[in-house]
């Protein structure tokens, strides 16, 4: 009998014991509630014992319900990969790449895969959106992208597949000008707040309410790096910044770093990823371009002080 098991009885095994409710579960599978207790019931027979307890005004997960609940999450886990490994395979080379970048990624390396990407897709049109925080994660999720890059924005999305690319580093500057280029050590919270932080805003409403990386009470939010850029050349607030951005202003004097009291990984830089949804893996040209942003990036660093980082 159990090889008569189908995957629709692992989904609604998964989603009665997450939504904890058959009738819970009925609502995410766009089922009636019995229908579900029915799958169920069919499960059981099969398997040869209950999974739930239902002796209580909600159902609740056997011992041996609860054992065999992550095997269940694996085999969906996997079919689901098989199906949409399937669907690229099918598909063969996309008509067309959109891919989300974050404002943060080195632009060199960016710009190398664009390149590179034209020659080895010619007849591929490729679209780029270049935003910070959840407005790189918005045309993902909205279905207007295949890819996002995302990297100040530190969350994977449920039903995402992320792939590391590499790290930025960032520093905390400001113009020389400043009154806190003239702090000599560790500049204190309680000075911090007594000036202006330049931080990017987001563009989108993924991260209503939330910051990342505001220190200070008086902030001005920009929705463009290189205005922030500017403002802090001016001597307009202090920000953080990726540094392959702001070495040169270092190098040449126009800004300058200054150390902050704050947790140890605050402003010091930004781990870039590429996700996808899971339903819907890149193809070929997607695999290629995210494939290129890693290999160039090693090959900045492999180039020395010339590099983008």
């Amino acid at each position: 009998m159990l090889d008569a098991m189908s995957m629709d009885q692992l989904r609604t095994f998964i989603a009665a014991a997450e939504e904890g409710s058959f009738s819970a579960a009925g609502r995410r599978l766009r089922r009636a509630q019995s229908v579900v207790s029915h799958t169920l019931a069919n499960l059981e027979l099969q398997v040869g014992f209950p999974l739930f307890e239902r002796t209580g005004r909600y159902p609740v997960l056997t011992d041996a319900g609860q054992a065999l609940l992550e095997q269940a999450r694996i085999a969906v886990g996997s079919m689901d990969a098989f199906k949409a490994r399937a669907r690229t395979l099918a598909e063969g080379l996309e008509p067309e790449l959109a891919v989300a970048v974050d404002v943060m990624f080195p632009i060199e390396t960016l710009t190398a895969a664009v390149q590179g990407f034209q020659q080895q897709f010619p007849t591929t049109p490729l679209r780029l959106y270049v935003e910070a925080l959840g407005a790189v994660v918005q045309p993902l999720l909205a279905g207007q992208c295949r890819i996002a890059v995302i990297g100040s924005l530190p969350e994977v999305p449920p039903d995402c597949v992320s792939a590391y690319l590499l790290d930025v580093p960032a520093v905390t500057v400001v113009s020389p000008q400043h009154p806190l280029a003239a702090v000599s050590g560790v500049v204190l919270r309680s000075v911090l707040g007594q000036h202006v932080q330049l931080v990017l805003t987001d563009r989108s409403t993924l991260t209503a309410g939330r910051n990342f990386g505001v220190v200070s009470a008086n902030v001005w939010r920009l929705a463009d790096l290189g205005a922030k850029h500017a403002f802090l050349r001016a001597g307009l607030g202090w920000g953080h910044m990726p540094l392959h951005m702001v070495q040169a202003d270092l190098d040449a004097g126009t800004l300058v770093r200054i150390k902050i009291e704050t947790s140890p990984t605050l402003g010091s830089g930004f781990s870039m990823h590429a996700i996808h949804r899971k339903e819907q893996p890149p193809g070929p040209a997607g695999r290629w371009f995210v494939q290129r942003l890693r290999a160039g990036q090693a090959e900045n660093q492999a180039a020395g002080p010339g590099g983008s980082v």
